[in-house]
Parts: structure tokens; sequence; C-alpha cells
């Protein structure tokens, strides 16, 4: 069954935060913890939102008990963000949705104006639309067709880990969006710090 029109949200949240030191889903931000953080803000355009860690990850383990998200746990072991891809797609496919906005849990800058401007550049012929900024290709911040999943999954077969794989194998569209902003992740203590500063000055 479809469910026309709908925009389902998949946050990638079973990375192993290394850099980091602690798992990044669960860090504060503002109050809350990022992935609350995120999918609050997705929520305002995307439902269901869908979030895709491995049952062994410091996220789910912390985070998904009495959680009201869609965990989904069922990525190839070892296949990084792009297994957490393609099963967070499959699960938005099974839910009857044929497009997802797509982006990782360490993003806590991301506001529901990101999707509209992807979801904007998206065409009949394209199989995913991600956001780029004036150094490099976002694939993590990005609109996809759940319909992509099978191309994908193939890639994870064959011991692909690159999301830059992912846009090579389907029909991808690249937009700048109006606030880079959106597009921040933090990869290490450093990188949160600075970015606390920053909003305080």
């Amino acid at each position: 069954m479809s469910n026309d029109g709908a925009v389902a949200g998949i946050v990638l949240a079973g990375g192993r935060s290394r850099r980091m030191g602690e798992d990044k889903a669960a860090l504060e931000w503002e109050g809350v913890s990022m992935l609350t953080r995120i999918t609050d803000a997705i929520s305002a355009r995307c439902a269901p939102v869908f979030v895709a860690a491995p049952a062994s990850s410091q996220a789910y383990t912390t985070l998904a008990d009495g959680s009201p998200l869609h965990w989904v746990t069922d990525e190839a072991e070892d296949s990084g963000p792009l297994g957490g891809l393609v099963a967070g797609l499959r699960a938005a496919a099974d839910a009857g949705v044929e497009v997802a906005f797509v982006c990782a849990t360490d993003m806590p800058l991301v506001q529901a104006g990101l999707v509209d401007e992807l979801l904007a550049g998206l065409t009949p012929s394209t199989d995913a639309v991600i956001a780029r900024d004036g150094q490099r290709d976002h694939p993590l911040a990005g609109v996809y067709r759940t319909s992509a999943a099978d191309a994908l999954s193939s890639l994870v077969d064959a011991g692909e880990l690159r999301m830059v794989a992912a846009v090579e194998a389907v029909v991808t569209r690249r937009i700048g969006v109006s606030d880079e902003d959106w597009l921040t992740n933090v990869d290490a203590p450093e990188d949160l710090h600075r970015l606390h500063a920053s909003r305080v000055t």
C-alpha cells in the first residue's frame, strides 16, 4: 500500500563514535539527547521517523527502551552507514512510503527546511537528492527513493561501505542549500565544544 505524499525520516545512529569517545546519539544538546533533537526537528516534515541502529549499538541499548521512535535493527553487521541506509529505506518502503529524508545522528543543527529544499530538488528521473556545500557532497543529508534499496543492498553484499558509492550507484542530484549550518556534524569532542561556543557568542 502506497502512502502517497508521505516522506519518511531515517536517522542513522549505528556508528561506534570512536572519535567522540561516547555515543553521539545520547549526547546532550540543548537539554535533550542529540537523537531527540534531530528526530523532533525532522518530525515536522517526516512521518514515520525511523532510527537505524544495530541491536548491539550504543544508541539502541541506551535509548531504545521506552522510545516512541521506530527502531530498525536489522542492518547487515559491520556494514556502516550504507547498511543502515538500506535497512532504513526498506523499513520505509514496508510502511508504504516512497521517499525518505536521511541524516546522521551527529547533525544537531538540522531543520525541517533542509527536508523541504531537498524535496524540491527531486524529479521523476532522480533516485536521490543530496546536499552539497562549497567543498563536498553530503550523502547523509539527502532524500532517497525507497526503491533504491535493492541497488544499494547489492553494494553492501559486495562489501562496499562507502556512502560515495551509494550516490554513484543511483541517479543522484546534488544541490546547494540555503543554510549550510544545517549540514554541520560533530565527530569529536572539540567539534561539539566549538559548536556550543559559536551558539553562545
